[in-house]
């Protein structure tokens, strides 16, 4: 036992220490670093954080430009679609939320905002006999609560539990919020975040022809559906693309997949999937399959509130 005790207190002790010397670390920021810090405070990782604050002043200039192209949604773009969203909510937060002695994104409801989006309902319960007045967002059927204690104007976060929202982040609902009637389209339960799955086989048979597969799986419990009277329905729009290490496209592919599904079935079984097989085949002059890394892009539309995301994956012709 006493050897525990040993190594409890050990180990409390040289996390006070590491504590300490990164609390320094941020002290000596100079404002321009210090300013950024806080305005990733949301979506920086630990690691990363302790890498920032140990780089050289110039490191540190590098080392933003790269925080924000790891996580551009599409490189092919010249906008990073994430960090324009990020930067949209930072600042609608400041202008929502001021008037609590500190900017607006760096308030509970700001937070919250800038993490998971504009509520798809906003109620303010007026203070009863406790003197309290409280605020409810709803996304979909979950309702965060806020509590001002004293009608002073300072809100803070009740709903400590914020699990059922972990698949509404920024990166892939950027579109949240645009259609109130969304909550009502999607079957109970289900999580928000468009996403698929996918697998690509490419291969060249011939000096003028590459030939291969690419395969989409899309969780169901990620699609927003339209309810009707026979079942749930949507479409979901697929977009391939291929380009050439000069850049140039190739290879183009559209299809709308139409999908329906009874809500009890997939109430009952969460996991269904629905699987698409794309064949791909390109035709041409010798010229556009010269060795090199190709990159193909997917682009997935649930048309059903207009989410989407986009990915993209290299291969090489040899």
């Amino acid at each position: 036992m006493r050897i525990v005790r040993i190594g409890l207190g050990l180990s409390l002790v040289l996390m006070c220490l590491a504590a300490c010397y990164y609390y320094r670390l941020e002290q000596k920021l100079t404002p321009e670093n210090k300013d950024w810090l806080q305005r990733v405070d949301y979506i920086i990782t630990s690691e990363e954080r302790k890498l920032f604050l140990n780089l050289s002043d110039d490191e540190k200039a590098s080392f933003r430009e790269e925080f924000w192209l790891e996580r551009d949604p599409d490189p092919s773009t010249e906008e990073n679609e994430f960090r324009m969203e990020y930067d949209a909510r930072l600042e609608a937060a400041n202008q929502l939320f001021m008037g609590e002695g500190r900017p607006g994104y760096r308030t509970d409801r700001g937070r919250i905002y800038i993490l998971y989006g504009p509520p798809m309902d906003r109620t303010t319960t007026p203070p009863g006999d406790s003197g309290r007045t409280r605020e409810i967002w709803y996304y979909g059927n979950f309702p965060v609560v806020f509590v001002d204690e004293f009608s002073t104007g300072r809100f803070s976060l009740f709903t400590f539990d914020l699990s059922p929202l972990r698949d509404l982040n920024i990166k892939y609902m950027h579109e949240l919020g645009r259609t109130p009637g969304q909550a009502e389209a999607a079957a109970p339960g289900q999580k928000s975040g468009l996403d698929f799955a996918w697998k690509v086989r490419v291969e060249a048979v011939g000096p003028e022809r590459v030939e291969g597969e690419v395969e989409i799986t899309v969780p169901l419990l990620h699609v927003w559906f339209a309810v009707q009277e026979e079942g749930m329905e949507t479409v979901l729009d697929l977009r391939l693309e291929v380009r050439d290490p000069g850049e140039a496209v190739i290879w183009e592919y559209e299809q709308a997949i139409p999908l329906a599904v009874e809500e009890r079935a997939l109430q009952e079984n969460p996991r269904m999937k629905h699987r698409l097989a794309v064949p791909l085949r390109i035709e041409g002059p010798s010229r556009r399959f010269r060795q090199g890394t190709y990159r193909i892009f997917a682009v997935l539309i649930n048309r059903t509130g207009d989410a989407r995301v986009r990915k993209v994956k290299t291969f090489k012709l040899d």
